[in-house]
Order: C-alpha cells, then sequence, then structure tokens
C-alpha cells in the first residue's frame, strides 16, 4: 500500500551524539535511538558506566561510539565531537543532556566551584557542542539539536541557584540558536523535565516522592527516563522539521497544576 503521508519519521541510520550517556535519561536516549537504528555516540565522564552501556546497546546489535569527556572542558568537548565527524562520517543529532545538581547558597564556601562546574557542563558545554557539531549538521539532510533542561528553568526552588540559572540559561540558548541556524533547516528544540526517576532523585525517599508527586503533578507520579528519551526523540524526527526554538515539558503537569 502507497504512503500518503510524505515525511519519514525514522532515525535509522543518523548519527546521534548524546552527552551525559551513562545515567538516566542520557542512557534511556542512547537506547531508544539505538533501538530505532541510529548509530549513537555516547558522552560522559563516567568511562565504566558508558562501557555498560555502550555493552547493553552492542547486545542487541546497535552501533556505537565510547567517549569518556570532561564536558566543563571546551578542548576536551570540541576534540570529542570531532571524533565522532570522523568515525561515523557526520553528525545528524545532538541532544546536550548531561546535568547535575550540586546544592547551591550564595554564602556557602563552595558557592563559587558549583557556580562554575553547574554553568560549564548543563549551559556553555551546549554551545561548545553545538559550535563544534556544526560544520557536520550543515551537511545532515536532518540536522537537529536538543538541549535537555528542566522545569527548574520555569521556576526556582530553594537551594539550587546554580541549577536553576543553568536551566535559565539552556533554555535561552535554544531559542537564541533556533533564530541563527534557522535558515540554514538545522531545529534547535528543548525538553524540560520534571520530577523523573534519574540519579539526581535517587536520594529522595519513596514516601516523600510519593508526597511530591501526589500534591504538585496532574498525573500523581513521578516520571521514568524513558519517557523523556521518547519527547526528546519525537523533536529529532525528520518529520520534526517545521518545530524550532520549543520548549517540550515533561513533567507530569506539574507546571499546569495549581492545587
Amino acid at each position: 500500500m502507497t504512503r500518503l503521508s510524505q515525511l519519514s519519521r525514522s532515525i535509522a541510520g543518523s548519527v546521534a551524539i548524546v552527552t551525559g550517556a551513562a545515567s538516566g535519561m542520557g542512557r534511556a536516549t542512547a537506547h531508544l535511538f539505538a533501538d530505532e537504528g541510529a548509530k549513537v555516540a555516547l558522552m560522559d565522564i563516567n568511562e565504566e558506566a558508558l562501557e555498560k552501556v555502550a555493552g547493553e546497546i552492542r547486545s542487541v546489535g546497535g552501533e556505537v561510539l565510547v567517549l569518556a569527556v570532561d564536558l566543563a572542558q571546551r578542548e576536551a568537548v570540541t576534540d570529542a565531537v570531532a571524533q565522532v565527524a570522523t568515525h561515523f562520517g557526520g553528525i545528524d543529532i545532538l541532544v546536550n543532556n548531561a546535568g547535575f545538581a550540586l546544592p547551591t547558597l550564595l554564602d556557602a564556601d563552595n558557592f563559587e566551584e558549583s557556580w562554575d562546574t553547574s554553568l560549564a557542563v548543563m549551559t556553555t558545554a551546549q554551545a561548545w557542542a553545538a559550535r563544534a557539531a556544526l560544520p557536520s549538521l550543515r551537511q545532515s539532510a536532518h540536522p537537529r539539536i536538543v538541549n535537555i533542561a528542566s522545569t527548574e528553568a520555569h521556576g526556582a526552588t530553594r537551594f539550587n541557584t546554580a541549577y536553576v540559572v543553568a536551566k535559565h540559561a539552556s533554555m535561552g540558548l535554544t531559542r537564541a540558536l533556533a533564530v541563527d541556524l534557522g535558515k540554514e533547516g538545522i531545529t534547535v528544540n528543548c525538553v524540560c523535565p520534571g520530577p523523573i526517576r534519574t540519579g539526581i532523585t535517587d536520594g529522595i525517599p519513596e514516601d516523600d516522592k510519593a508526597t511530591f508527586a501526589n500534591r504538585r503533578t496532574a498525573l500523581r507520579r513521578y516520571g521514568e527516563p524513558e519517557e523523556v528519551a521518547h519527547a526528546t526523540l519525537s523533536l529529532v524526527l525528520p518529520a520534526a522539521s517545521f518545530i524550532t526554538g520549543a520548549t517540550l515539558l515533561v513533567d507530569g503537569g506539574v507546571t499546569i497544576r495549581n492545587a
């Protein structure tokens, strides 16, 4: 039967970079992209965990490249992206997912370190990676950039200053790059997860998770990393060619629930 639609919903054969791929949403995104037939470059500072994720993907026939990278270092990011382009012969998709939460109080002794590291990894590295990937993206038939921010880009939680600022900046970077790169057909979008079961939330007791979910989310539960990964996938499809500068909330309804 002949298809009536013209746009593809397949990323098979595409080359994708996923930062922060050693765990959580990054790991789930790498798994999903590989399942969908993409060649996936995994970046993270935790090489041992990266190798485990790579083994999982290879065990089901996926094609993967492992790159242990300190995303706080500009040259390391630039070199890693160049390695991906050389190894796979190009880059089609960049998912800037790497993130972590360091408690930050303005008068704390570790404020400067937390601030510098948070902004470097969760905002500046996104720009470095996009800049390094740009020559390859310009050669792609369906170039896509997705920055993973947070619902913290839409508000603020106490004692979380650096994280909140980094996520606001990530959303701003998304919009700026979408405008700058739009004429070249490169789409740039942002995913803002809410309460997700990742390493950042592992330390929260289950009873506290349940209480928060019941009080704050419309769906009355925490989300799973794969649910965020599927939202990211939706933005990198060839068919998502007229979506750019958008912010996609994957938060179970946190931002819309008043009571």
